[in-house]
């Protein structure tokens, strides 16, 4: 990790984690779906959606006030979608960042409830920010809402689950993921850009970027199933090859994994020296996605 970028973690991640530590002060939210929630929320994680929303904003040169309850909304969805797919109807894991997953602690009931309320929390705060314009907002809300749902992030979802047990094709592997990974992602960039007002052209730019490097997460994370260890991950290793699920070291080798990966990070990479941020943040966080090994 450069420097540049592990600064602007100690800068930004104590402000993401003061906001989720801040989500459920006066509540009055039933007791348990409260601690459910919470479990969730606050047992750590990378943060790469919310940190990616924050780095546009830097790298475009602009300030927002509602910018970090932005990211943390979105971190809200994506939250809730591990809980939902930890579940025994979907991936059925018992692990999540290291800790038992929140169906294990809370049971299965309990669990949908929190995500849900999750979800609904996160467009709950989408739709109070305080210092954005309507039609921005809107823009957002509009973007986080196709990201997430059928046309994004849930449609994958069904068609990972569809693949399960079937040899697919590469097109096919990819379409999952594009939903599936690369949806959210793709709207922190695009939720990042439009707090920034940014240009269409830098906008088209960053989409490309996005989209290349929400695939190359997943193959990333495909060649960490097989390679890495579940101390590793925080998750059971090997999970894919058990569910019988298409990955990319499966249809092409790790070798080939490996070479797909480093090309959609090279096109993300290009995406962004096409708008002069080639030594961006946004870079940088391309370049940890790559390197990771966790």
């Amino acid at each position: 990790m450069s420097e540049q970028l592990s600064k602007f973690m100690d800068e930004k991640l104590p402000l993401l984690h003061k906001h989720f530590s801040e989500l459920f002060v006066g509540t009055n939210y039933p007791k348990v779906l409260q601690e459910a929630m919470a479990y969730s929320v606050n047992a750590g994680g990378k943060r790469i959606r919310p940190l990616l929303v924050l780095a546009v904003l830097h790298d475009l040169d602009v300030t927002s006030k509602d910018a970090v309850q932005v990211a943390g909304a979105i971190e809200l969805i994506h939250t809730y979608s591990l809980i939902h797919d930890d579940l025994p109807c979907m991936d059925d894991d018992d692990f999540r960042r290291g800790n038992p997953t929140n169906h294990i602690v809370y049971g299965e009931a309990t669990a949908v409830l929190a995500a849900d309320a999750l979800q609904t929390l996160a467009f709950e705060e989408l739709a109070s920010l305080q210092h954005t314009a309507p039609a921005t907002m809107l823009a957002i809300l509009r973007a986080v809402s196709n990201a997430s749902g059928a046309a994004g992030m849930v449609g994958g979802q069904i068609l990972d689950m569809q693949g399960e047990g079937k040899q697919l094709t590469l097109t096919e592997l990819e379409e999952i993921h594009v939903h599936k990974t690369g949806a959210l992602l793709a709207c922190c960039i695009e939720s990042g850009a439009l707090l920034a007002n940014a240009t269409d052209a830098k906008m088209q730019n960053l989409r490309t970027f996005s989209r290349n490097i929400g695939l190359a997460f997943q193959i990333k994370d495909d060649i960490l199933d097989v390679t890495a260890s579940t101390e590793q991950l925080g998750k059971t290793a090997n999970k894919d090859t058990a569910s019988d699920k298409s990955t990319y070291p499966a249809l092409l080798g790790l070798e080939g994994a490996q070479a797909k990966l480093a090309d959609h990070h090279k096109q993300a990479l290009d995406a962004l020296e096409g708008i002069d941020l080639g030594s961006s943040l946004l870079a940088q966080i391309a370049d940890y996605i790559i390197d990771r090994n966790a």
